[in-house]
């Protein structure tokens, strides 16, 4: 199968979402190409059946605002004529959904291109209920070929606030469980923890729905507990306060900002526990990578989190703004090693049995046949 992915190319769940896919996808023997305004964050562009195509935006003096959607559309008709594409799939409503619409008509006197929307949160929860674009996501999801959630309280919501009435898949997000892979030797752990400390770890965009200022606060709740040092991994708008939180809460050494990584995975396995503290998330897929790991996840109950963590089994659940105890289920899980071995177990055992590349992948594949029947 020829397949066209287009997503936003940087550190969000979407575009990550999109590009481990289009690589599980190209090594099972399909051809994707990539669509997008810059070489996506995980993609590694020299793997066989791998291609990127990428948009040029031209502005011009009279345009105010790029038109990028327009761009975008006339991209995804060139590369779809040029390599024989078989379907678009577009992650993240708002504008990809409208630019491959604009595509399907530019070809359609030629060619049959129908397309795949992939909600990932936001865009339906944030952007899309904005009165600004509310009619423009719904009329994209209802002019989809085949829409996709990526977790059933996203398909719930999406059902429920644009009352639309095609079919809402549910397939979840997926962790390559060779990648991410338990370390039970912690290789390369003295580095952050050089003194034997156990290692909390954080990752996200840094924006405000992540809640990223009571990881410092749970950082510090722990330390009168027990000697932890937390990694913060990514980048964003929080950064700037919770750098100066940590300083005010008298943590600042006992935290390491390490911004923007790739290989998210060599950090993930030398922590002992992750803290996902978000107000809302619609499947968590930080925790998920995390618990491929043998890491187990403090989440909150928002969203989709609790599908794919059951509280007191593979990880912890709290709610949300509850530092205390959130800090507290840290501190049981650094400080009872016998706890914290059953639940790592449990957690790499949830990450296999249900949300392995294996059992995901497929899925997609037999949905692109479903739309192209």
């Amino acid at each position: 199968m020829r397949i066209g992915i287009t997503c936003y190319p940087t550190y969000g769940g979407s575009g990550i979402v999109a590009t481990e896919l289009g690589m599980e996808l190209a090594a099972r023997g399909h051809d994707v190409h990539f669509i997008t305004y810059a070489n996506p964050i995980r993609l590694d562009p020299n793997l066989e059946r791998i291609h990127y195509h990428e948009v040029e935006v031209s502005n011009y003096p009279l345009f105010q605002y790029p038109p990028y959607c327009l761009a975008l559309a006339s991209r995804m008709a060139e590369v779809a004529e040029s390599y024989d594409l078989d379907v678009l799939h577009v992650h993240y409503a708002i504008p990809h959904s409208i630019s491959a619409m604009l595509a399907r008509q530019m070809v359609q006197k030629r060619r049959k291109l129908p397309f795949v929307t992939t909600l990932h949160g936001t865009d339906i929860t944030l952007v899309g209920t904005d009165p600004s674009y509310f009619p423009i996501t719904k009329f994209s999801i209802e002019e989809s070929d085949g829409v996709t959630a990526i977790s059933d309280d996203l398909r719930r919501q999406t059902l429920e606030v644009f009352g639309v009435t095609n079919e809402v898949r549910v397939i979840h997000n997926f962790v390559n469980c060779s990648l991410y892979a338990p370390d039970p030797e912690r290789s390369g752990l003295a580095r952050f923890a050089p003194d034997g400390e156990k290692l909390l770890i954080h990752l996200s965009n840094f924006r405000p729905v992540k809640r990223v200022n009571d990881c410092i606060r749970i950082l510090a709740e722990v330390r009168k507990h027990t000697n932890a040092r937390l990694l913060m991994v990514g980048d964003g708008p929080e950064r700037g306060a919770a750098e100066h939180l940590a300083g005010q809460l008298g943590v600042q050494k006992a935290v390491e900002f390490l911004g923007k990584q790739n290989n998210v995975q060599s950090l993930i396995r030398l922590a002992h526990v992750l803290l996902m503290p978000s107000e809302m998330e619609s499947f968590g897929l930080a925790a998920l990578e995390a618990m491929a790991c043998g890491v187990p996840a403090i989440g909150t109950r928002v969203g989709g989190v609790p599908e794919l963590i059951t509280d007191g089994v593979d990880g912890f659940l709290g709610n949300v703004g509850d530092v205390e105890g959130q800090a507290a289920r840290a501190v049981e899980l650094l400080t009872d090693e016998g706890l914290h071995g059953r639940m790592a177990t449990a957690a790499r055992h949830t990450a296999l049995t249900r949300f392995c590349t294996e059992k995901i992948i497929p899925r997609y594949v037999r949905y692109y046949e479903d739309v192209l029947t």
